[in-house]
C-alpha cells in the first residue's frame, strides 16, 4: 500500500482535532452536573451557578489556552431542540410594509395592486419579493413609472425624476437588504438580552426570513412578544459622570439603610465563594482599582472562606458598590466626562438593575434620569458592561426620536477615518439644532429598545441636520451603527411564520431513544460482520468504531448541530460505512477461491477491483447528500450534514484504515480469515434467471403503484403533514388512553372547525393539527389559538401536557413544497447525467433514473395504502422527503454495484461480439455474482433502520418506516427494474 506513512498521519491528525474538540463537551457537561447537584432541582439555583462562571476561565487545555464556561459552550457539541427542548421561529420581514413606507405610503392605485399581487404571488414563488413587485407593476401598468411614487427629498441623491424603473428597483433592493440586516441586528440584541444559553439567529438568505433557537425557553408567550415588537430608537441628553455618581453615591446609602432596616438582603450563597474573586480580578483590569477586597487565593479552602467573609462585609456598606465599579482610575478619581458612570460584570447585570428599580431609590432620585446598559462588553471576555445615566425630558420622554432619521450610511472623513453620516428632516433638524447647542462637550446618547449603542460627545451646534459620528469605529462597527439609526424611519416589521416548541421532557426522550437506536444497531452491525466475515469482520469494525468517533468530531469542529434526524443520519452511516468493507470483503473472497491466490495478493486484488465500486456508490450519495442540504431546512440539513460527513469519513475508515490494519496483521504473520465454517460458501452456485423473469418484475411492481393510486382515490390524497399545507400541530399528553374520535369532537366546539387527530405512538399522546386562525398575522394569534386549545382539553377532565408545538405558515409551506419538489427532480437529473458520463450509455442512465422513480412511487403507494393501518402517523413531511431523497441514495448506490459488475464482465467477454441471449446470460450472471453483497449490505442497513423504527422514538417513527420500506423496495428495483430496463432499451443485435 502506498503513501501508508500519510494515512497513519492524517488518522492521528484527526482523532487528536477530534479528542480536542470533544473535550469541550466533556467539559461543559461536567460544569452542569456540578450546576444540578448545587442547585438540588432549583432552576433559578441552576441558572446562578452557570451565570457565576459563564465569563470565568474553567479550562485549562495542557497548560496553553484557558477557556470560560461561555468559550467551551461555543465549542461543544450543540444539540438540536428536538434533542434539549426549546423554540424554534422563523420571522419574515414584512418588505410590503417597508416598499409602502419608502413611497411615503403612496395612494398610487397601480402601485397598490402591484403590492398586493406581488404578496399573493410570494406564496408560491422562490424570487424575491422586491422582484415580484416589479413585475408585477410592468404587468399591471406596462408604460407607468416608479420614480414619481418613490422620489421624495430624502432620498433626492438616489432617484431622480427621471429614473428608470431598473434604478429604482436596485434602490429598493439596497434598502430591502438593509432592512434585513437591520432586523438581524436588532432581533440579535434582544435575544443576548432574553439571557439564553447557546442561542442560534441566521438569515434565511434570499427569502427574506430570520431563523431563532432559543434551547431551554419556558416562556413561549414571552418570546412572541420580544421577537415581534417594533424597535424603539431615541436620542437622550446625559449626566456627566461626576454628577452621575454623587446619584449613585446617594443609591448606595439608601440601600445601606434598606439592609439595616432589613427591608434588603444582598444574596451570598456559595457560588460567591467562588465568582466574587473573579468579579475582583476582572473588574480591577477592566478600570482601575476595584471598589472590593483584594483577592484571595481562591485556590485554598480558607481563603476562599475569607473572601466570600470579605465581600458580605463589604456588600454591607456598599450594597451597590459592591457590584457596579464607578468610573475612576486606579487611585480612584473619577472621569470628569462622559456618560459613562460604572462597570460591572454582565452576569451581575440584573442584581444592579433590581437594586436601582427598588421603591425606597426611584422615590429619591430627580425624575429626569435614567440608567441604561450599553450593548458592547468590553475585557478579554467580554464579561465586563458599561452602564450609562440618561437625562430624559420632563414626561420622561427623550429628546429625539428615531422616526425624524432620514437616512444614515457609513462614509469615511477626509482624515481617512471611518465616520457615520446622519440626516433628518426639517422638523428633526430643529429639534437637533437646539439640542446639540444646549449640549457641547457633553454626550448624546444614541438608545435602540432601551440599549445604548453609542454616545458621542457633541463638539459644536449642528444647524442643518446633517451630523458626522466619530469614533474608534470598524468598518463593521459604522455599518451596523448606520442600519441602527435607519430603523426609526422605515419600520419594516417582522411576524412570525413558522413556529415550534419541544418540551423538556419530550427532548429527554428523544436523547434516550435515539442514544438506544444507536447502540442496538451499532452491537448488530458489530456481531453480523464479526459472524459472517471472521477475522476481515472484526477489522471493518474497528474501522467502523474510527468513523463514528471521526462524524462526531467533526461535526463538534465545525460547529454542526445534532438533530434527532441528524442521528437518524450518523446510525445509517454506520450501516452505510460497512458497504465498503462488504463490497472489498467479496472481492477479497472471490480472489482467494482462485487456488493461486495468497492471503496477500487476495487482499491487494480485493481492494483493486472493489475502488470503481465504492468510488461510484460513494459519490451517488454525495451527490445526494449536498441535494439535500441545499433544499432542506433546520433538521433536513442536520440529516444531510451527518450524512455528507459520514461519506467522506466512512471511505477513509474503510479503505484506508481497514488496510492499514491488514498490513500489520500481514507483518506479523497472523491469520486472516474473510469467512467462517457457516458462511464460506454462502451464495455460490446461485443462479437465479432474473433477466428471464423480468416481465413479472414489472407486473408486480405496476399492481403495486396501481392500488396505490386507487387508495389515493379512495383517501382523497396523501395525509400531507403541516410542513406542506401550513397549520399548526400539537403533540398532547393525557394521564390516560384517550380516544381520537372523542377528543376531535370535543376540540371541533373550540376551533369552529374539525381537527385532525391522530395517535402518536400510543393512546396517551395525541396528534392535534389545525389550521385555526393560520392565516390571523396579529401578535395575540398564538395565544388565541392556544386558549381555544386548552379551552377544549379542558373539558375531557383528564389532566394532560402539552409536550410540543409546530406552527408553518403559507408562505413557509408553499416554499417547502417548491424546495422538495426541486430537490427530487434535480436528483433524478443529476443522477441520470452521472450514470450517462460513467457508463457512457444513455440507457444505464434511463434504467437507474426508471428505478428511482420507481421506488419513489412505490413507497407513496404503501404510505397512501397503510395511511389508516399502521398505529403510527403516515403524514408526508419534511421527514419524508428526507427518506425519499435517502432511499433514492441507497437505490443508487447498489444500482451502480450492479451495473458496475455488469460492465466488467461484458468488458472482459468482449461485448460487441455477443448475441443478445449471450449478452443476458453473462448479465445475469453478473447480477447472480453481485447477490451477496447485496443482500448482506441490505441486511446491516435493515438492521440499522430496524433498530431506529422499534427503539428511535416517535418523532421519527414514521420517517424510518419509509425507509424501512425503501431499502427493501431499492434493493429490489436495484436488480428487477433497473437492469431490465436496460436489457429492454439495449437491443441492438449483431
Amino acid at each position: 500500500m502506498k503513501s501508508k506513512g500519510a494515512v497513519k498521519f492524517f488518522a492521528i491528525a484527526l482523532v487528536l482535532v477530534s479528542i480536542f474538540q470533544l473535550s469541550f463537551t466533556w467539559k461543559t457537561r461536567q460544569i452542569e452536573n456540578d450546576a444540578t447537584a448545587f442547585a438540588n432541582g432549583n432552576p433559578e439555583l441552576y441558572r446562578s451557578y452557570l451565570d457565576s462562571v459563564s465569563r470565568s476561565p474553567v479550562y485549562n487545555f495542557l497548560g496553553i489556552k484557558k477557556y470560560t464556561y461561555l468559550q467551551c459552550k461555543e465549542r461543544e457539541l450543540n444539540l438540536g431542540l428536538d434533542l434539549q427542548g426549546g423554540m424554534n421561529v422563523t420571522l419574515e420581514v414584512s418588505l410590503a410594509d417597508l416598499v409602502r413606507g419608502l413611497s411615503n405610503n403612496n395612494p398610487d392605485p397601480n402601485f397598490n395592486k402591484a403590492i398586493a399581487q406581488a404578496t399573493e404571488a410570494m406564496k408560491t414563488s422562490q424570487k424575491d419579493y422586491v422582484t415580484l413587485f416589479g413585475e408585477a407593476f410592468n404587468e399591471i401598468a406596462p408604460n407607468a413609472k416608479l420614480s414619481p411614487i418613490f422620489a421624495n427629498p430624502t432620498n433626492r441623491e438616489k432617484i431622480k425624476l427621471n429614473s428608470t424603473n431598473e434604478e429604482v428597483l436596485a434602490y429598493i433592493h439596497e434598502e430591502a437588504n438593509q432592512a434585513i440586516d437591520r432586523s438581524f441586528q436588532i432581533l440579535r440584541a434582544r435575544i443576548d438580552k432574553f439571557g439564553v444559553t447557546q442561542p442560534n439567529i441566521q438569515k434565511l438568505e434570499g427569502s427574506g426570513r430570520i431563523l431563532v433557537e432559543l434551547p431551554g425557553v419556558d416562556n413561549p408567550a414571552r418570546v412572541r412578544k420580544l421577537l415581534q415588537g417594533s424597535a424603539k430608537l431615541e436620542f437622550f441628553q446625559t449626566f456627566d459622570n461626576p454628577e452621575a455618581y454623587k446619584y449613585l453615591s446617594q443609591i448606595n446609602d439608601i440601600l445601606k439603610k434598606s439592609m439595616s432596616a432589613g427591608t434588603l438582603k444582598i444574596e451570598t450563597d456559595s457560588t460567591k465563594a467562588v465568582s466574587t474573586d473573579t468579579t475582583k480580578s476582572a473588574l480591577a483590569d477592566l478600570g482601575g482599582k476595584p471598589a472590593q477586597p483584594a483577592k484571595a487565593d481562591s485556590t485554598k479552602k480558607d481563603s476562599t472562606q475569607n473572601a466570600q467573609k470579605s465581600f458580605e462585609e463589604f456588600a454591607k456598606e456598599n450594597p451597590l458598590f459592591a457590584y457596579l465599579r464607578p468610573m475612576a482610575d486606579e487611585k480612584g478619581v473619577l472621569a470628569t466626562r462622559g456618560s459613562s458612570c460604572g462597570t460591572a460584570m454582565i452576569k451581575d447585570t440584573a442584581k444592579i438593575n433590581a437594586l436601582l428599580n427598588r421603591p425606597e431609590v426611584k422615590a429619591a432620585l430627580p425624575a429626569n434620569i435614567k440608567f441604561a446598559w450599553e450593548y458592547k462588553g468590553f475585557g478579554e471576555n467580554q464579561e465586563g458592561v458599561i452602564l450609562h445615566a440618561l437625562k430624559t425630558d420632563r414626561d420622561g420622554a427623550a429628546s429625539l426620536t428615531g422616526e425624524k432619521i432620514t437616512d444614515a450610511r457609513r462614509d469615511v472623513s477626509p482624515t481617512g477615518n471611518v465616520e457615520v453620516t446622519m440626516t433628518m428632516n426639517g422638523e428633526g433638524a430643529k429639534i437637533w439644532k437646539n439640542l446639540t447647542r444646549n449640549n457641547v462637550n457633553h454626550c448624546i446618547a444614541i438608545v435602540l429598545d432601551d440599549v445604548v449603542y453609542s454616545s458621542p460627545n457633541v463638539q459644536g451646534e449642528i444647524p442643518n441636520g446633517r451630523s458626522s459620528i466619530t469614533g474608534s469605529y470598524t468598518s463593521e462597527e459604522a455599518g451596523d451603527l448606520a442600519n441602527i439609526l435607519k430603523s426609526g424611519k422605515l419600520p419594516a416589521p417582522t411576524r412570525i411564520v413558522g413556529e415550534a416548541i419541544v418540551g423538556p421532557t419530550l427532548g429527554q426522550e428523544a436523547i434516550n431513544s435515539g442514544f438506544l437506536s444507536f447502540i442496538i444497531a451499532l452491537l448488530a452491525i458489530l456481531l453480523f460482520m464479526g459472524f459472517y466475515y471472521s477475522t476481515a469482520g472484526w477489522v471493518a469494525d474497528l474501522a467502523l468504531f474510527a468513523n463514528v468517533f471521526f462524524v462526531i468530531g467533526v461535526l463538534t469542529s465545525l460547529g454542526a448541530v445534532l438533530t434527532l434526524p441528524g442521528i437518524a443520519g450518523i446510525v445509517l452511516t454506520i450501516g452505510m460505512s460497512v458497504d465498503a468493507n462488504i463490497l472489498i470483503f467479496e472481492r477479497i473472497r472471490e480472489e482467494l477461491h482462485h487456488e493461486s491466490r495468497s492471503i496477500k495478493n487476495g487482499i491487494s486484488e480485493g481492494y483493486k477491483h472493489a475502488m470503481s465500486s465504492i468510488l461510484d456508490s460513494n459519490l451517488t450519495t454525495l451527490l445526494l447528500g449536498i441535494i439535500l442540504y441545499i433544499f432542506g431546512t433546520g433538521p433536513i440539513q442536520g440529516f444531510a450534514t451527518t450524512l455528507i460527513i459520514g461519506i467522506f469519513s466512512s471511505m477513509f475508515s474503510a479503505i484506508f484504515l481497514s488496510r492499514i490494519i491488514f498490513e500489520y496483521l500481514l507483518d506479523k504473520n497472523k491469520v486472516i480469515h474473510f469467512w467462517t465454517k457457516s458462511t464460506e460458501h454462502t451464495f455460490k452456485n446461485i443462479n437465479i434467471n432474473f433477466v428471464g423473469s423480468r416481465m413479472r418484475y414489472y407486473l408486480f411492481s405496476g399492481v403495486i403503484i396501481t392500488v396505490g393510486i386507487v387508495f389515493f382515490f379512495i383517501n382523497n390524497g396523501f395525509h400531507l403533514g403541516i410542513d406542506f399545507k401550513g397549520g399548526r400541530m400539537y403533540v398532547v399528553r393525557f394521564e390516560k388512553a384517550m380516544s381520537t374520535e372523542d377528543l376531535k369532537s370535543t376540540l371541533r366546539t373550540s376551533f369552529g372547525e374539525s381537527p385532525d387527530v391522530k395517535t402518536y405512538g400510543n393512546d396517551f399522546n395525541q396528534k392535534i393539527t389545525t389550521s385555526y386562525l393560520i392565516e390571523d398575522q396579529g401578535e395575540d394569534a398564538e395565544q388565541k389559538v392556544e386558549t381555544a386549545l386548552r379551552a377544549g382539553l379542558d373539558q375531557t377532565n383528564v389532566k394532560y401536557e402539552i409536550i410540543s408545538s409546530n406552527k408553518v405558515g403559507e408562505t413557509v409551506s408553499a416554499d417547502i413544497t417548491i424546495k422538495a419538489f426541486y430537490a427530487i427532480l434535480f436528483s433524478c437529473l443529476l443522477m441520470f447525467v452521472y450514470i450517462l458520463i460513467r457508463f457512457k450509455k444513455w440507457q444505464y442512465g434511463l434504467g437507474a433514473v426508471a428505478a428511482l422513480i420507481h421506488d419513489v412511487l412505490v413507497v407513496l403507494s404503501v404510505y397512501v395504502i397503510f395511511e389508516n393501518v399502521m398505529p403510527f402517523s403516515l403524514e408526508i413531511n419534511q421527514d419524508f422527503i428526507a427518506a425519499i431523497l435517502t432511499v433514492m441514495g441507497y437505490s443508487m448506490t447498489d444500482t451502480v454495484v450492479v451495473f458496475d459488475r455488469i460492465r466488467e464482465y461484458l468488458n472482459e467477454r468482449n461485448k460487441s461480439d455477443l448475441d443478445p441471449a449471450e449478452r443476458n446470460t453473462v448479465i445475469n450472471y453478473a447480477l447472480n455474482s453481485t447477490l451477496s453483497r447485496t443482500i448482506n449490505t441490505s441486511l446491516t442497513i435493515f438492521f440499522v433502520l430496524l433498530a431506529i423504527f422499534v427503539f428511535g422514538g416517535d418523532t421519527i417513527r414514521g420517517f424510518s418506516f419509509a425507509l424501512l420500506i425503501g431499502i427493501v423496495i431499492g434493493t429490489y428495483s436495484s436488480i428487477c427494474i433497473a437492469t431490465p430496463i436496460v436489457i429492454d432499451f439495449d437491443k441492438k443485435k449483431k
